[in-house]
């Protein structure tokens, strides 16, 4: 350890924690006649938001939630889930966002494992909770959400409805300090194999990502996602990774928020369009479904800026986005990363072109946002060159990342293998410090004796102006070790055959993209490509489907 120099500080000095707290004191008075709003169902000021989380805090702690107990949320994206991102961290308990879309065996394994303590449920899960509730080891209550009038009757133990809770409770509370590093949410990994696994962040490593978040997404000209004037408009699930962290960040610039609750395609566009929203972020296969309704279509959409993460951009949806004027970029992440480790970061002549003639660096899983450190390394550890060519796994350091996976130390200390957080994903970094994903290490296809990136065929299959989405996975192969398969869907409408596809594929090839044995035998036209619960490919299910 390097010894330097610390000066004593006076004796009366306050050592600023940083607190979840503190993100709430600069939006209210940016912006306190702001709106927050609820899909159709109306809207609230900033000003009320934190009146409301006085309240909610007063309503827990009369629920029995004491520091440190575990608080979980199983509620569609509402402005009652933003409250509960701040009220429950900030009275020192921790927030458990659950994952509805798991099974329900696994919302039993997280709740149980979590040790959660109070529950707010809205209606439409009670059957799930009601028909488990016996299993849950640790839960000694429930507060019910509704969107109706009156909360659904339930045989679980409620302490009430939220808004009746809430208008009991007293519009203040002393939220308390105590140490930044005191974990303030907890969520579980859904990954393909085994029970899905517990990552937490403490208050400063929230603190620091809604900062480099801010930092990144708003101050450049190069992605200028987050402004003072933005509307925002989550179309990530608030249970996966905070909405990534982006409710944070807009609460803290006090910029107008929109919550569409239950997610409905033609209801987000027509919130994009009513609200004149700026800013929202997705997977890819959220994009594609409202791409295809009917709203969008009339909408003028040109001031859209949308983050997609998750599953990779491809260049055919991008160019699908342009040409409806809406601007696309790419952020990396993961749940173990908070997320926010790159984005899109455009030059200012990128800017210069027409916004079709720019995908190719938007596609691109962009560039390390500050505070990061990204770097591709070899299996030993050594770190690669940023030219382009070598293929590397992503490892990466950040004040955010998760320390480890809670109650499973072993696997903690293989995340953290060598001091760096290791992501499993095979990259190249260009000269210019632009990050390019090639693929999962685990979803490589490794053919003849080479490595094939699924994400790259995924790529130049949707430029075929009849695909909607496409997967690709490895499959075993006698002759090749392995050989891709691919699974197709069509825009509506739309017709091409398996040789339509593998011509179009021809077109790489004879501009040196691809060898021509990258090209599949083997593609499947299918209805739906199967997804996790967050709405990634599922590509571990494609290949059990397939045989493999």
């Amino acid at each position: 350890m390097v010894q330097t120099k610390i000066l004593p500080s006076a004796s009366n000095a306050y050592q600023y924690p940083l607190l979840i707290k503190q993100l709430l004191l600069s939006g209210p008075r940016y912006s306190p006649d702001q709106e927050i709003v609820y899909a159709n169902r109306g809207s609230y000021t900033y000003t009320e938001l934190v009146e409301r989380i006085h309240r909610l805090a007063n309503a827990l702690t009369a629920a029995g939630v004491k520091a440190g107990d575990t608080v979980a949320v199983l509620d569609w994206d509402t402005p009652r889930y933003l409250e509960c991102f701040f009220a429950i961290p900030m009275i020192g308990a921790i927030l458990h966002t659950v994952n509805i879309r798991l099974s329900p065996e696994q919302i039993v394994y997280t709740m149980n494992h979590a040790e959660d303590k109070l529950v707010l449920v809205h209606d439409d899960f009670l059957p799930v909770l009601e028909s488990v509730s016996d299993e849950l080891e640790t839960v000694t209550g429930y507060i019910q959400l509704t969107d109706n009038d009156s909360a659904n009757t339930t045989s679980l133990n409620s302490q009430g409805e939220y808004e009746q809770l809430l208008a009991q409770a007293d519009t203040t509370f002393d939220f308390p300090d105590f140490d930044e590093n005191s974990v303030a949410t907890t969520f579980y990994t859904t990954g393909t194999t085994g029970n899905p696994k517990g990552v937490f962040f403490s208050h400063r490593q929230l603190v620091l990502h809604t900062l480099g978040m801010t930092g990144s997404l708003a101050a450049y000209d190069e992605a200028p996602m987050l402004r003072s004037s933005s509307v925002y408009m989550p179309v990530t699930p608030m249970f996966h990774v905070h909405a990534w962290g982006v409710p944070y960040a807009a609460t803290l610039l006090g910029i107008k928020q929109v919550y569409p609750g239950r997610y409905e395609p033609e209801l987000l566009v027509d919130l994009a369009k009513e609200h004149k929203v700026t800013l929202s972020h997705c997977v890819p296969t959220i994009m594609q479904m409202m791409m295809a309704t009917e709203s969008i279509k009339t909408a003028d959409l040109s001031n859209w800026h949308v983050l997609i993460g998750g599953s990779a951009l491809t260049k055919g949806l991008c160019d699908a986005a342009a040409k409806l004027g809406i601007k696309m970029y790419t952020g990396y992440g993961m749940s173990e990363t908070c997320p926010l480790l790159s984005v899109t970061h455009l030059s200012p002549d990128d800017l210069e072109l027409p916004l079709e003639q720019q995908t190719e660096k938007r596609v691109k899983t962009g560039i390390a946002v500050p505070m990061v450190d990204i770097r591709i390394v070899d299996p030993e550890g050594n770190s690669l060159p940023h030219d382009g060519e070598t293929k590397g796994e992503v490892v990466a350091r950040a004040p955010w990342l998760t320390q480890g996976y809670f109650k499973e130390p072993a696997k903690g200390e293989e995340l953290w293998e060598g001091g760096w957080l290791h992501t499993g994903d095979v990259a190249t970094i260009d000269p210019d410090n632009t990050l390019v994903i090639r693929d999962r290490i685990k979803d490589v296809i490794k053919t003849g004796g080479e490595w094939l990136s699924s994400l790259d065929l995924e790529n130049m299959i949707s430029q075929h102006p009849a695909v909607a989405a496409a997967a690709v996975v490895g499959v075993p192969d006698d002759k090749w070790g392995e050989r891709p398969h691919a699974l197709v869907t069509l825009r509506p409408g739309a017709e091409a055959s398996k040789a339509d596809l593998q011509s179009h594929l021809m077109a790489f090839v004879e501009a040196g993209d691809i060898n021509k044995w990258a090209i599949p035998e083997n593609i499947d036209f299918v209805d739906d490509i199967p997804k996790t619960s967050v709405g990634k490919l599922n590509k571990k299910l494609i290949r059990d489907q397939l045989g493999h």
